[in-house]
């Protein structure tokens, strides 16, 4: 970046070490402190030393950064460097050198580049040629320089606590939670389940991937909603088109795959429970006040004084009855039980933006240019919904409790619920789903009732189909009987449901449901009655039926 060609005339330079994408997004909770000064220019480099490189050029690229290669950066002076990562030759910066956590402080073990101990807070990784590298080595917490004192005293004279920036930001939303839960698809009256995994092969991941998909078709669709927020270096090993298509079956269930760099922070503000391991996302749920129960928790792969340690020894473990003990640990949770491990999360909450501006402007020579906090941004995306479900159907007190699961419990037939019928959306693509189908759905026929009869003369096995009218819900069965359902309060396949269970001489004027422990209603009117007289019987699912 030639000063000959600039247009703004800029008095210092900073260079932004970018290791890998986990490593921009805490750099991108820093920068802002200083980015929009007309003063600082910001030149973005990659040193490609880390084993998660992959896919950092792009996500930057996003962003609208340019990267200047590495080789180029070492050559370039600079007021200063600021790094989320360590890797690579440091050493050779021209500038005085900041470094960052990228989690929640320094807990994990890490051996890579010859290099080994804590990362970030042992000599092999602080230390070239037995100099200490950084300029300012940034810490959350207290407790983490008496670690550092302990591993490597020379770098105590370079440290700075300084709090937790993306923390703070999550503190800040706190009063967004009811914003960033709508956002991610989540009713009112239902929880919102975050699952976290690390990287590695000792991560919740790497130990159930099948995790997320299984709870799903566990638990009532309409009590809760599941979101994975999965570590970043996941992808940057695996392509983020492998976690796709791995996480497949669980978008299918309703489960929502979280951008692995983007709104995890807001879905941990938003949640009721995290499901995680050893990773720094599960430790952020618990400093939130939010239940956390592991799924892996491997404590030989943390630093045994660490506060994720003591986190992974009380924390309990889930068990093989899930969905009760999901319940139990919601209703049963008081975070006072772990305060004095969680308090490890940052020595000065709320403040680190200021600390850290502060010693980057004396760094830089200039007089500090004030920097709100920022609260996240409410999310913006797309909430899977399952195209097809199993329903079961229970009259209490004269109405139908009706409970959703999504049919892809039926990829394994041991774990289906029982008692249920098979409601299948005209969206859904399983070829084997349609024909098993006891009702089918349709949300924008041209004409509903031409497309109700042809539909059930299409499928035999096909006891009633609801289609969406211009004035209403309209369902029609394979007897012949057709009704409409106006002024509905909830989704209209619950009251199809009902409709399918009932006897016809019983069909009400008004109908009240209650799905994920809400209550619905609609009235109802009777087109055309069917020949069928006697109630009609839960069928055994779909599964059981074709083998």
């Amino acid at each position: 970046m030639s000063v000959e060609w600039s247009t703004v005339r800029t008095e210092r330079t900073v260079l932004a070490i970018v290791h890998n994408t986990t490593a921009a997004t805490r750099l991108f909770d820093i920068l802002p402190l200083f980015a929009t000064d007309p003063r600082v220019q910001t030149i973005f480099t990659c040193p490609g030393s880390s084993a998660f490189t992959n896919g950092t050029h792009e996500y930057l690229a996003k962003a609208g950064i340019d990267v200047l290669p590495w080789a180029e950066a070492l050559e370039r002076p600079a007021d200063l460097a600021i790094a989320a990562s360590y890797g690579g030759d440091l050493h050779k910066v021209k500038a005085p050198l900041m470094v960052v956590p990228h989690g929640m402080g320094y807990n994990k073990y890490l051996d890579s580049e010859g290099r080994s101990g804590v990362f970030g807070l042992s000599a092999d990784w602080l230390t070239h040629e037995g100099r200490v590298v950084p300029s300012v080595v940034v810490l959350s917490h207290e407790e983490q320089l008496e670690r550092l004192t302990a591993a490597c005293p020379e770098a105590r004279e370079v440290a700075l606590v300084a709090g937790d920036p993306c923390f703070d930001r999550m503190l800040a939303s706190l009063p967004l939670r009811e914003a960033y839960r709508q956002a991610l698809g989540v009713d009112p009256g239902t929880k919102l389940i975050v699952i976290s995994s690390t990287w590695g092969g000792e991560s919740l991941l790497g130990n159930d991937l099948q995790l997320a998909q299984r709870l799903a078709t566990s638990l009532d669709m309409d009590a809760y909603r599941i979101a994975v927020a999965l570590h970043p270096n996941i992808s940057a090993h695996h392509s983020s088109w492998q976690v796709r298509m791995w996480l497949d079956h669980c978008r299918r269930a309703g489960v929502l795959a979280l951008p692995e760099e983007r709104f995890w922070c807001q879905a941990l503000v938003a949640a009721d429970l995290t499901l995680g391991d050893h990773g720094s996302v599960s430790f952020y749920s618990a400093a939130l006040g939010t239940p956390v129960i592991l799924v892996s928790a491997p404590a030989e792969a943390v630093a045994p004084d660490s506060p994720i340690a003591r986190l992974l020894a009380v924390a309990p473990r889930l068990t093989e009855d899930p969905v009760r003990q999901i319940e139990e640990v919601i209703a049963g949770h008081d975070p006072l039980r772990t305060a004095a491990i969680t308090s490890c999360t940052t020595s000065l909450p709320g403040t680190s933006g200021t600390v850290l501006s502060e010693t980057i402007y004396r760094h830089l020579g200039l007089d500090p240019v004030r920097a709100d906090l920022r609260v996240l941004p409410v999310p913006e995306v797309e909430i899977p919904e399952p195209r097809a479900h199993l329903a079961r159907v229970e009259f209490r007190r004269g109405e139908a409790v009706v409970t959703r699961f999504p049919a892809d419990s039926l990829r394994e037939p041991r774990r289906a619920p029982d008692r249920t019928h098979l409601v299948v959306d005209v969206r859904e693509t399983s070829a084997r789903l349609l024909d098993n189908a006891d009702i089918v759905v349709h949300h924008h026929p041209r004409d509903p009732e031409s497309w109700i009869s042809a539909q059930l003369r299409s499928l035999p096995g096909c006891a009633l189909a609801l289609a969406r009218g211009q004035d209403g819900w309209f369902a029609g069965t394979d007897d012949g009987g057709l009704v409409r359902f106006d002024g509905l309060t909830g989704p209209a396949d619950a009251f199809a449901s009902a409709l399918y269970q009932l006897p016809v001489g019983a069909i009400p004027g008004s109908l009240r449901v209650r799905v994920g422990g809400r209550p619905h209603q609609a009235r109802v009117t009777v087109l055309r009655t069917a020949r069928r007289a006697a109630p009609r019987p839960s069928p055994p699912h779909a599964e059981s039926r074709t083998g």
